[in-house]
């Protein structure tokens, strides 16, 4: 049964439609919103942004009457009643009777405090920010355990739509050579918002979210986290990165013996060219008759062969992680392996007493690496450099190591990656969901 079906079937039983909160009422959120309410079954009931004004247009788009809560009982209440509340802050996220929030902030502090105060009320959660999953992943899957509730990236960006034609693969059996992503950019590692801001404008973008995507960011980030949920490795530090068209990504990524660029199967990698939006796994099949049947059904002639899928649709496919979480109760994507990490490399001579401005900014960018490299080399994640600064000076091109920066320390997200580092300590002791949440204002 089509999940269309199924909520409204959900919504004869119950007789009330599913709650959703969301936090972020910027481009990714109102188009999540916009998608979502055209499905029968759910209402969104709260829309929290750090600029009001913003939830209160989001629902209004969406064509709900936002109204305005002092307090839990009086969000609860209206809420309860069928009516939609507009908030400026996550005080009352927790205590107000959702279903599940979803997190559109694109901000790796505040998606996880979203998290830690959604679990903490049992309610679930779905994530659209793969920058803070990259960075406490295995730690906010726990955190999920530990409530009851469940925890998820949502459908849409290429994490997870890679992830399904892995899994794909897998179950036909086909050894996974690459999976990874085209690129709608040429890589230029030293991008930022002032040499890209005509190109912003053209695009309608935002300067920085434009960077994290030309300086290779957010192409590092999201196939850290396919690695990091399928258990593929890293192709490389960085990536190869080449230039390839859809009929040839199976000589592309092929091994270096048959004329590709990888020294090694299963790895995850990008290309940049025609390729993009589109998503991709290359396969290989030694069986005669797999084979046969393959190139029979002008798949290529092998033994290498790709699946494609030629779209990805950001906001508009999340909701589709709303649906599974509730009606399947399970995740789309969740961190399960550890082999990958983003570091972050700087995009120009750095001093002692400068404060490293985050991802899509001016001193640093993303860089993936091997987990167990970046650990030894003690590189520090970019998730948790927002706000940091230089203790040490730090050449162009050099990775940032812990030893070169002094971090905010009472941020949640640095707080959570210091636990996760010590999770796999013989004495580790893992603190509570409980315990993060008490530590939160409000």
């Amino acid at each position: 049964m089509a999940y269309r079906d199924r909520l409204q079937q959900r919504l004869e039983e119950t007789g009330r439609p599913l709650r959703v909160g969301l936090v972020g009422a910027g481009q990714m959120g109102t188009g999540l919103a916009a998608q979502l309410l055209r499905m029968p079954g759910i209402t969104l009931s709260a829309v929290f942004d750090v600029q009001h004004e913003r939830a209160v247009e989001a629902l209004t788009q969406a064509g709900v009457d936002p109204q305005d809560a002092a307090d839990a009982e009086s969000g609860a209440a209206i809420i309860e009643g069928g009516g939609s509340v507009a908030l400026g802050g996550l005080d009352l996220l927790d205590r107000l009777p959702l279903d599940v929030v979803v997190e559109a902030t694109g901000v790796p502090e505040v998606a996880v405090q979203v998290a830690v105060r959604a679990l903490a009320g049992g309610i679930d959660v779905a994530t659209l920010t793969v920058e803070a999953d990259v960075t406490v992943g295995r730690y906010l899957a726990e955190l999920a355990r530990q409530s009851g509730a469940i925890y998820s990236v949502c459908r849409g960006d290429e994490p997870v739509e890679t992830k399904i034609l892995v899994d794909y693969a897998r179950d036909l059996n086909f050894e996974v050579i690459c999976a990874g992503k085209g690129k709608n950019n040429p890589l230029d590692p030293l991008a930022n918002p002032d040499t890209l801001a005509e190109r912003a404008v053209t695009k309608q973008m935002n300067p920085k979210m434009l960077t994290s995507f030309v300086d290779g960011s957010k192409a590092m980030i999201e196939m850290a986290s396919l690695a990091n949920t399928t258990g593929l490795g890293v192709s490389t530090t960085g990536m190869h990165g080449p230039p390839s068209t859809v009929p040839t990504l199976h000589q592309t990524f092929a091994l270096k013996e048959d004329g590709g660029v990888l020294d090694r199967p299963g790895v995850v990698d990008y290309c940049t060219g025609p390729v993009a939006p589109g998503v991709f796994v290359v396969i290989r099949t030694e069986d005669p008759y797999v084979h046969h049947e393959m190139s029979y059904l002008q798949m290529g002639e092998g033994p290498y062969f790709a699946l494609y899928r030629p779209y990805h649709l950001a906001s508009i496919e999340a909701p589709l992680t709303v649906y599974e979480m509730v009606l399947d109760r399970r995740a789309s994507l969740v961190t399960e392996h550890w082999n990958a990490e983003v570091g972050a490399q700087a995009k120009r001579d750095l001093k002692v007493g400068d404060t490293i401005d985050g991802i899509g900014g001016y001193t640093v960018r993303g860089l993936i690496e091997d987990a167990e490299e970046f650990a030894g080399q003690g590189h520090v994640p970019l998730g948790v450099l927002a706000g940091a600064r230089l203790v040490r000076d730090v050449p162009v091109g050099q990775t940032l190591s812990y030893d070169d920066v002094e971090l905010v320390e009472d941020s949640l997200v640095v707080r959570m990656r210091r636990i996760q580092e010590q999770m796999d300590a013989a004495d580790a002791e893992t603190p509570k969901l409980v315990d993060l949440r008490t530590s939160l204002p409000g």
